[in-house]
């Protein structure tokens, strides 16, 4: 994060999001004030606490996308919930807390995934070795173990058999070594074998918390110790048993308190909790009705935003120093509908703009996720190369434009409605396409929408005086 500057912030989000300037400027700001507190001293440290911002304009503006990408570009633990599905405590719903639960699993599962993938390349090598006793087993006899032994853990001396292995021939070994080579080189990677793996199909036992909400202790996971796991023989390819001995060695490496411990660390001070639809649960003042929970999601959410305590399974974390952004299209409602106190707490207000017909047209091309990308690739694998004209683009981001005008606003979303019904046929007969080549041109967008071309003229003649 700190060889990133606001300015390198919104390069980077101008990648995948085009417009919304203002928007980027002050998410990119906020995310480089983390950077800054880190650099104070632990006194000053905690008195800075980040500026919340709240997103206001139409759906498919790009709210979502900015929040999402500013998270992904630090790698911080980010959710996305609906401020719509929680309920004033009393009534039927989930608990406003449960948001922060969710933050502290995702922030774990990527400390987790990242120690994972440290330690893969010395877990393959414990991969290599099972892998090998299945392709070819060593040479070795082992008397079978009774109960006495299982409980003791050895026999009586008296009863200790003789000759009970059997060391491995330098055929045998010669052999092994052959296999290993190969299937170090990949060349065993179809190979079938039976292998033993664990059997995590027996349903963990558990304790259903208040709300369903997973706060609770996993009593299969304290038993998980005491008691021996549950192996099955599967067969299936290398490759296949590759990936599932990977992750049982590399679990064995990963020290789960120090990940929870990280987890629990990177949530509290790296955390983003995108709160959408804020909008919907504002208030018009009614003392009856559905305004009394709306305002009392309000005023629980209100804890949370200003910084307390969340208890989790995996310990208490503090919610003072997460960034909080809300978002809402605020059509009929207001920010200043919020109560006071939670507008308090998003001193940031910041505009999105409705799209334009440039701004359409920059989207079907430009981000490095383009839809038209995104096409072009799939249709290449069916050996087609899709190629578009600049006059194809530019009715495509008028028809997309005035759709949005005349019907619904969806903002770009209706691009995915104009392209799909744009290509429906081509991607059908692609894999029968004789030609390599197919070039969309002006005429052909004309000819899929000519019962659309003709309704927006009968709609927008109603606006020619």
């Amino acid at each position: 994060m700190n060889q990133l500057t606001p300015s390198q912030i919104v390069k980077e989000l101008d990648k995948y999001i085009i417009g919304q300037d203002d928007a980027k400027k002050s998410v990119a700001v906020a995310l480089r004030n983390r950077y800054r507190r880190q650099q104070l001293s632990d006194e000053m440290k905690d008195e800075i606490t980040p500026k919340n911002i709240i997103m206001i304009g139409p759906t498919g503006v790009g709210k979502t996308e900015i929040a999402r990408r500013l998270a992904k570009l630090v790698n911080a633990p980010f959710i996305k919930v609906e401020a719509t599905k929680y309920t004033e405590v009393g009534y039927v719903g989930r608990d406003v807390e449960s948001m922060v639960r969710d933050l502290v699993t995702v922030a774990i599962q990527m400390v987790k995934e990242r120690e994972m993938a440290r330690v893969r390349e010395k877990a393959t090598d414990a991969v290599n070795e099972r892998l090998l006793d299945a392709i070819y087993p060593e040479s070795k006899s082992r008397p079978s173990r009774n109960a006495y032994e299982l409980f003791i853990g050895g026999r009586p001396a008296s009863q200790q058999p003789q000759n009970t292995q059997t060391l491995p021939t330098p055929e045998n070994l010669q052999a092994r070594e052959d296999y290993r080579r190969r299937l170090i080189n990949g060349e065993l990677e179809d190979m079938v074998i039976e292998l033993e793996v664990t059997d995590n199909s027996s349903i963990p036992i558990g304790v259903i918390g208040q709300n369903g909400d997973d706060t609770t202790m996993n009593v299969g996971g304290i038993l998980q110790g005491l008691l021996p796991q549950k192996k099955k023989k599967r067969k299936m390819t290398v490759s296949s048993a590759r990936e599932i001995l990977i992750n049982e060695e590399s679990q064995k490496l990963l020290d789960m308190d120090a990940i929870n411990e990280e987890g629990l660390r990177s949530a509290e001070q790296e955390g983003i909790i995108f709160l959408d639809e804020i909008d919907k649960i504002c208030g018009s003042g009614a003392t009856n009705g559905p305004d009394v929970s709306r305002e009392g999601v309000q005023r629980d959410i209100l804890p949370i935003v200003e910084g307390c305590t969340v208890s989790t399974k995996y310990g208490p974390v503090k919610t003072d120093y997460m960034l909080f952004i809300g978002a809402g299209a605020f059509h009929t409602q207001k920010v200043s509908d919020l109560i006071p106190e939670l507008q308090g707490r998003f001193p940031i207000t910041v505009r999105l703009n409705s799209l334009t017909e440039e701004d359409f047209r920059k989207i079907l091309t430009q981000p490095q996720n383009a839809i038209i990308k995104q096409y072009t690739e799939l249709l290449r694998t069916e050996g087609v190369e899709l190629k578009f004209d600049e006059d194809a683009l530019e009715l495509l981001a008028r028809m997309a434009y005035m759709e949005n005008d005349t019907e619904e606003n969806i903002g770009a979303r209706r691009l995915y409605t104009v392209i799909e019904k744009l290509l429906e046929d081509l991607s059908f007969h692609a894999p029968e396409y004789d030609c390599g080549d197919f070039t969309v041109t002006k005429e052909y967008v004309q000819s899929i929408f000519k019962d659309e071309e003709e309704g927006f003229t009968k709609d927008m003649s109603k606006f020619i005086l």
